[in-house]
């Protein structure tokens, strides 16, 4: 099932899964709950909404910093609570958070905070809910070229990009997806707390000149 803020973007990931979609505010604790309202059972969440803000810490206003958190952090525990309790011995939650949770650099403002915050949050969850036989787990993209990004990955400044990364390009979406998918099934069944890097080896050190 997709779900989606946009439920023009809701209908158009369905389609291209085959599957339903629903419209939803994550950072919305109602919202949330009357999605689950709306299902019987789930089998895997995927916590992925997450929202930035190119701004340093001085620049950041509070609404700026409340959005973020809203989205990124409360909007994954909003899912989790709610969800949680439709979920089967077996099932799997996989969180989105990102290397920059580990890697800070200026600019971002509070959203390596964010996700340093959604890491934390998914450990307590594998604990919480190992005796339920849930597992919970967190992918940590890199520098990764979407829709949402490409602007980053233009011309000379994606090529230095490239070159930063130890296996030597920038990453993909699928790079993402095959990771958050071993995550989700049976194959990862011994797999739960873990924060997986998904970045090229950034996160190793700095590729080799």
């Amino acid at each position: 099932m997709a779900v989606d803020l946009n439920p023009e973007t809701a209908a158009a990931t369905a389609e291209m899964i085959g599957g339903e979609w629903r419209q939803c505010d994550v950072s919305d604790s109602e919202s949330v709950a009357a999605l689950a309202a709306s299902l019987d059972q789930v089998d895997v969440l995927v916590n992925n909404a997450g929202i930035w803000i190119f701004a340093g810490m001085d620049a950041m206003t509070p609404d700026d910093v409340r959005r973020v958190l809203e989205v990124n952090v409360m909007g994954v525990f909003y899912c989790t609570q709610a969800l949680a309790p439709l979920m089967k011995p077996g099932s799997a939650i996989v969180n989105l958070s990102s290397s920059a949770a580990h890697s800070n650099s200026p600019g971002v403002g509070i959203y390596p905070p964010s996700k340093a915050a959604v890491e934390s949050f998914t450990k307590q969850t594998a604990l919480e809910l190992a005796r339920r036989g849930i597992r919970a787990n967190a992918v940590g993209p890199g520098m990764i070229q979407t829709e949402g990004t490409q602007v980053n990955y233009e011309g000379e400044l994606g090529q230095r990009r490239a070159r930063a990364v130890p296996l030597g390009r920038n990453g993909q979406p699928e790079d993402i997806a095959d990771v958050v998918g071993f995550l989700a099934s049976d194959d990862a069944r011994y797999v739960t707390g873990q924060i997986i890097y998904v970045d090229g080896g950034l996160s190793a050190g700095r590729a080799a000149l």
